[in-house]
């Protein structure tokens, strides 16, 4: 009799066990966290703190998960109508490289981070926009970008956003200021152009004028130049009919008798 009241007293606490471990089971909760993110652990809807990446174990219920990307990524400000420090209207689009570096910060403390950011490049550009000419804003984007960012990212650490970079990436002028700078740039080059037609035109001047002064130091040198044309003639199958040059030299007289001549004929 004893024997049954043990068993059934030890049967009654392995299943008071059983229960006890599964109702315990179900306070367990496991958290996974990808690499690249962080996890935003809350417990009845109050924060407890950022998880990193890996598995995390807690005991309790009501606990909540949200998750943050940390890894770096670009937003894209499309183009915004500024007005330039010479009154020049235009449209200006960046490319803003960001990371979140506090995420609790990013969540907690703004309603949306991302419109923040947003709004914080597009004030950032205007404010510079005002301050430089078209001129600059066309060919010294680098610089540019570089106020830009300085304005950017104090404003962006405020929320927990680290901004590695702001870039101009479009400016689209106005289709008359476009047509004038066509016309700017079509005269440039068609300067550039003459300037080099003149160059060459005076290169050939200089050339002749050497050549004139050394035929006139060396009257000889005509006969050649004239032999050389009438063989360039020949080989290339032209007939060319040419009368005596002015200042052919004639060949020197043969200083022989006649009678030589005769002579030696016979």
């Amino acid at each position: 009799m004893n024997f049954e009241i043990i068993t059934v007293i030890i049967i009654a606490i392995a299943f008071g066990l059983l229960i006890g471990l599964s109702q315990l089971l179900k306070l367990r909760r496991a958290f996974l966290v990808s690499e690249g993110y962080a996890g935003l652990l809350y417990h009845k809807g109050k924060f407890v703190g950022v998880l990193g990446a890996g598995q995390h174990v807690r005991w309790g219920r009501e606990f909540t998960l949200g998750v943050a990307d940390l890894r770096k990524t670009s937003l894209p400000v499309a183009g915004q109508e500024v007005l330039s420090a010479d009154n020049v209207g235009l449209k200006v689009s960046l490319l803003v490289t960001y990371q979140m570096v506090d995420p609790a910060k990013a969540v907690h403390e703004t309603q949306n981070w991302l419109g923040d950011l947003y709004n914080a490049a597009q004030i950032a550009l205007r404010a510079t926009a005002s301050g430089v000419t078209i001129e600059a804003l066309l060919g010294q984007r680098l610089d540019i970008g570089a106020q830009l960012l300085a304005k950017v990212q104090p404003e962006a650490a405020k929320i927990g956003i680290n901004v590695l970079a702001v870039e101009v990436k479009d400016v689209a002028l106005p289709n008359d200021l476009k047509r004038a700078f066509a016309d700017v740039l079509k005269a440039k080059q068609e300067g550039q152009a003459a300037v080099e037609r003149a160059r060459g035109e005076s290169a050939a001047l200089r050339n002749l004028a050497n050549a004139a002064r050394v035929l006139e130091g060396n009257p000889a040198l005509m006969n050649l130049r004239l032999m050389q044309s009438l063989t360039s003639a020949q080989q290339a199958g032209s007939t060319l009919v040419v009368g005596m040059p002015g200042g052919f030299v004639p060949l020197k007289q043969s200083t022989r008798p006649a009678g030589a001549e005769n002579a030696e004929a016979t």
